[in-house]
């Protein structure tokens, strides 16, 4: 590891963290020392099996409780050096005249106050160690639109709001509290909404693909390592001097 870097002796939780980003970012974090405890629904906790060493604990952060609830393994925890609120739902695209009631609710819920959840539940456990760093996921759609997809951008402008009313509240006991922002990366879940889409009369995914690399300054998508890199930096010494601020990781969008 660099200087500032070395993660040793530090605990992290990682929400979303059985797999897509939240488990490349764990991973990473694990790299560098850090002991991991992931948080995850039931169902994506039975699907996985985790390295040697992690551990993990259950929770919809959409519910109602899900702070009260996520308090209690912060409790466990005692202190906590890191945290990385990276769940998240993304809806699949829909125009405005076909917006959903019960969708939208949802994702709000998980989105926003899952992300504002988990760091009301884990501000206690930040500050004990002086230290704290909180990173939430958001997206460049935290500060830019696209058609079709109201839902999506409304929660991401929202966890930005989040990240920096809390950067504010919680830099007095030392805790820093930064937000990633990915362009498209090609996962799972993306290759599958393109293909949908393509369904409904878009364009093929190879093309999409093409297209989003295209777009970008270096002419290449961003990847889950290059993401989990920024998360590492942002959660360790290397980044002391750094706080409420959101970081692009889309490989130069103009």
């Amino acid at each position: 590891m660099t200087l500032g870097t070395d993660l040793s002796g530090r605990t992290a939780v990682v929400t979303g963290g059985i797999s897509g980003l939240g488990r490349a970012i764990a991973e990473r974090l694990a790299l560098a020392g850090a002991t991991i405890t992931v948080v995850d629904t039931v169902d994506a906790l039975a699907r996985s099996v985790l390295p040697e060493g992690w551990t993990s604990f259950a929770a919809d952060l959409g519910s109602l409780d899900s702070m009260s609830h996520l308090r209690s393994l912060a409790d466990s925890l005692g202190s906590v050096d890191i945290v990385i609120a990276n769940a998240g739902l993304v809806p699949p695209w829909r125009g405005v005249a076909a917006l959903d009631a019960a969708e939208w609710q949802r994702v709000m819920a998980v989105n926003v106050w899952g992300v504002a959840a988990t760091l009301g539940a884990f501000a206690g456990a930040l500050a004990r160690t002086g230290r704290g760093s909180a990173v939430v996921m958001a997206s460049i759609n935290g500060y830019r639109a696209h058609p079709s997809q109201m839902l999506y951008t409304a929660s991401k402008h929202a966890v930005i709001g989040v990240m920096r009313s809390a950067a504010l509240e919680l830099g007095a006991a030392g805790t820093r509290v930064n937000a990633l922002a990915p362009g498209p990366i090609a996962t799972e879940a993306l290759v599958a909404r393109i293909a949908t889409r393509h369904a409904a009369g878009g364009p093929e995914v190879e093309a999409a693909l093409a297209g989003m690399a295209a777009d970008t300054a270096l002419k290449r998508m961003v990847t889950p390592a290059q993401v989990a890199a920024t998360a590492h930096w942002l959660s360790s010494d290397a980044s002391a001097g750094i706080t409420g601020i959101v970081v692009p990781v889309e490989a130069g969008l103009p």
